[in-house]
């Protein structure tokens, strides 16, 4: 399979019609896959109502079929087409953090949407992305289209098209390029199904952005249990994976330096994932600024091309600083945890 690549500037007007959008439209429409950019990650879109094109994602990125999809819209009211009710704090997150980062889970109703899309639950996790080429496409198609993250299972997230062409092409229709993602880590996903909201996976809204606009807001105590069933993307599995093995350090950076002279006395090429604060601290083969440890942010926009660097450098594994737990830092850390399938080197 050729697949085609698209690119229009975000900026221009009437985006809806451009001819690019038009086309890309009509892949989705006939049931094609699509990876589209978005303020998060790129992602590979699908028609949602379509078992041939949700089966065509897990085909494209080897993706195990009982790890359920979320759905993107461009238009609230498309919500009513395939979830029996939208609770109040739902609707009132929806209007503070829509279009953005945080994918709420409602209760579906059957006979709408693939049963593949949803993992055969009975609930349908749900976004608005913030990227005006996403947004012109989901409107132009005028389908909910399911968009799990545009990269190959279990390796980092897409930031950019080349990530997704060096890990799909040949696998899907088409890339939509529209430049690199703003936030850099997936959603937040919030079960919005339980009197008080819960959190299944941090993202770009942070617990704490949340609770300013609904009051108590829960952190799902399953988070790091791979054995329960998901709920939602992201809870089980290895995520986000470097080539090279990966371990999160707890310590202090002489504790770090200590490490990797030990591993290279034993001939191994090592990697560090630090930050603009502690590039010059590492005596390691490659060290790698992922951001600023003051602004935590530009760690989780940076984080997931920073490990795909480490695979051009070609490290025989690599140790990562471990960041606070709160705000923007309780994804990194998640997202850490995952690629080193909790791997952590305590003091």
């Amino acid at each position: 399979m050729n697949t085609k690549v698209w690119k229009v500037d975000k900026y221009v007007d009437n985006l809806e019609n451009n001819p690019q959008v038009v086309d890309a439209a009509q892949y989705l429409q006939e049931n094609e896959v699509v990876a589209l950019p978005t303020e998060t990650v790129y992602g590979l879109g699908g028609n949602a109502e379509s078992d041939v094109a949700v089966e065509k994602i897990f085909a494209a990125k080897g993706r195990p079929s009982d790890n359920p999809l979320i759905i993107h819209i461009a238009d609230k009211q498309q919500l009513n087409a395939f979830v029996t009710e939208v609770p109040e704090k739902a609707a009132v997150l929806m209007d503070a953090f829509w279009p953005g980062p945080l994918t709420i889970i409602f209760k579906k109703k059957d006979g709408v949407l693939s049963e593949k899309a949803t993992a055969g639950l009975e609930t349908v996790a749900v976004r608005m992305p913030d990227h005006p080429v996403a947004l012109a496409l989901l409107k132009k198609c005028q389908l909910p289209i399911a968009a799990p993250s545009a990269n190959s299972s279990g390796k980092p997230s897409p930031t950019n098209a080349q990530h997704v062409i060096e890990d799909l092409n040949g696998k899907i229709a088409g890339v939509f390029d529209g430049g690199s993602t703003g936030v850099g880590v997936e959603s937040t996903v919030l079960d919005c199904t339980e009197e008080i909201p819960v959190i299944l996976r941090p993202g770009g809204v942070t617990k704490e952005q949340l609770e300013a606009v609904v009051g108590e807001v829960r952190l799902d105590s399953a988070l790091l249990n791979e054995a329960s069933k998901p709920k939602a993307p992201g809870m089980k599995y290895q995520h986000y994976a470097p080539n090279a093995p990966l371990y999160l350090v707890n310590g202090s950076p002489s504790f770090l330096r200590g490490l990797i002279a030990e591993k290279q006395k034993e001939g191994l090429r090592v990697g560090v994932l630090t930050t603009e604060e502690s590039v010059e601290a590492y005596p390691s083969d490659v060290a790698i600024a992922c951001g600023k440890r003051s602004e935590l942010e530009s760690v989780a926009a940076a984080l997931y091309d920073t490990l795909r660097k480490f695979n051009q450098e070609k490290v025989d594994i690599i140790y990562s600083e471990m960041f606070p737990n709160t705000g923007v830092g309780h994804a990194i850390m998640n997202r850490l945890q995952k690629a080193a399938g909790n791997k952590i080197i305590s003091e």
